[in-house]
């Protein structure tokens, strides 16, 4: 009997090793479910509903294992929001980017990073980015961008459970108030944690939760590091994705803010939809199998720059 509970308990501990350590469609769907619940009334910057998503945001970088920076997890900033054309301009609100890291192991490379990212907020209850003529209802942004939100923390997750194989850094950060014109990662480049000269490139997931049945993966900036293009376009397809791969087309989220720097970038998304910025973007259309193929070949992209010596320099695509 003795031995029986023994190895009950031993494959008990490495099942939940096994699925804390892998990304899951349940654990995507997970956070997704809370990312555009009702009571986070589409995160918009300030108030309660944004901080109780940057609360549950810190809670998951340290139970996954990401360290935070001396400063905590969390770096405030002030965000002035949009109005309507012709509006009184609205207070400034108090909110955050969540950042962490993971270090690397070797001891040179360690001091270069790997920015991995995504936005947190959206719309709330509309506003003048709002594409619906529906006033004052949750636009819940499942896929934009609760979808990159759950993929960041679920790739965070992989990334810690196999961190002995890295030699360079990784930084992650969800970004506050991307939909008030990039404000997060405007203000993180303007206040790095670490030096911008270390940081190698910056990958940013925004609205990866649609994938369509051709499984497109689109991306821009792919040019801006060395053989990016070919790279992306032959790993995606060794996932059996069908990668649209772009060696500039740099633009439309935080990822733009890196690359003013004379950073290297890629930005990642499954597509444009109908219910873009509208109360119908809801988790019931989120493609979940397809999501984790993305943070599979995200996960992939990663481990093959950071636990290799692959040589990283900007090139610019303009």
């Amino acid at each position: 009997m003795k031995h029986i509970f023994l190895y009950l308990l031993i494959s008990t501990l490495s099942f939940n090793v096994f699925s804390q350590s892998e990304i899951t469609e349940n654990e995507l769907k997970d956070h997704l479910l809370f990312l555009a619940s009702e009571k986070n009334a589409g995160r918009f910057p300030g108030g309660k509903a944004n901080r109780r998503v940057v609360n549950y945001l810190k809670k998951e970088f340290k139970k996954i294992g990401v360290a935070p920076f001396d400063s905590g997890y969390k770096q405030n900033f002030k965000a002035a929001l949009r109005v309507e054309k012709g509006a009184m301009e609205k207070p400034v609100v108090k909110t955050c980017n969540v950042v962490g890291f993971i270090e690397g192991s070797d001891a040179g490379l360690k001091n270069e990073y790997i920015v991995l990212g995504a936005h947190y907020d959206h719309l709330g209850l509309g506003g003048p980015s709002s594409k619906s003529d529906t006033k004052n209802t949750i636009h819940y942004g499942a896929d934009d961008n609760a979808s990159g939100t759950s993929a960041l923390l679920e790739i965070a997750e992989k990334i810690a459970s196999q961190k002995h194989k890295l030699k360079r850094s990784i930084i992650f950060i969800a970004f506050g108030a991307e939909e008030q014109g990039l404000l997060g990662s405007q203000y993180f480049v303007d206040n790095p944690l670490v030096p911008l000269s270390q940081i190698k490139l910056m990958i940013n997931m925004d609205m990866v939760g649609r994938m369509n049945k051709e499984k497109h993966v689109y991306m821009g900036g792919a040019g801006t590091f060395p053989n990016g293009v070919a790279f992306m376009q032959s790993l995606g397809e060794s996932l059996n994705l069908t990668p649209i791969v772009h060696a500039g087309s740099v633009g439309g989220s935080d990822h733009v803010s890196f690359y003013k720097k004379g950073i290297s970038v890629l930005g990642l998304h499954t597509g444009a939809h109908p219910q873009y910025h509208r109360p119908e973007d809801t988790v019931d259309l989120i493609n979940f199998k397809g999501q984790k193929q993305v943070c599979d070949y995200i996960f992939k992209t990663i481990m093959e720059l950071a636990a290799t010596d692959y040589k990283m320099e900007f090139i610019n695509q303009d």
